[in-house]
């Protein structure tokens, strides 16, 4: 993995609430909360700018499309929230995905670092396949008794995507303090 150890031990207190918090709520209303898109912005930027100080930092030179530029990877890693965003809007634009589904994707996109796109597709296919039939199979049985009210479970064909997706950059951020480099 390409995520710093460190980097990863330090956000992932700060970020696992969040992602708690993002799953039940996407659960329970079929919502995520704008300022728990926001809560997990400010922790990248705020907990980042401390372990990836940009004065401190070796700058790297990278690409986004034509445009070549050189910064410092505290700056690459809040120009993922950018990029991700615009696609996210285009996505929502287009029915894809939910709006709060897409601004979750920008600033969660902050803590993934681009040698990790590969590994992170896996772990957000994995968490989609098993939250998925966990919640389908869960809405069919007795547990369902356990949060009654859930909006959830009476979707029909619409999913709580939150539900993955917090679980998707959880499970990234742990791995990362296994493996990171």
């Amino acid at each position: 993995m390409n995520i710093p150890a460190t980097a990863a031990a330090w956000f992932l207190p700060f970020v696992l609430p969040i992602c708690f918090y993002v799953a039940f709520t996407d659960l329970r209303s079929m919502l995520i909360k704008n300022h728990a898109v926001i809560a997990l912005a400010v922790v990248f930027a705020v907990v980042g700018l401390f372990l990836l100080p940009p004065w401190a930092t070796e700058w790297t030179t990278g690409g986004v499309g034509p445009i070549t530029l050189t910064l410092p990877p505290y700056l690459w890693q809040l120009l993922h929230i950018v990029v991700v965003l615009f696609f996210g809007i285009l996505f929502n634009a287009a029915g894809v995905i939910g709006a709060g589904d897409a601004k979750f994707l920008a600033a969660a996109s902050a803590f993934v670092w681009a040698g990790d796109y590969m590994l992170m597709t896996l772990i957000a296919t994995c968490a989609m396949l098993g939250a998925y039939v966990t919640h389908r199979l869960a809405r069919h049985t007795r547990l369902r008794a356990i949060a009654p009210d859930w909006e959830s479970w009476d979707q029909g064909k619409k999913f709580p995507m939150g539900f993955p997706l917090g679980a998707g950059l959880a499970i990234y951020l742990i791995l990362g303090t296994v493996s990171g480099s």
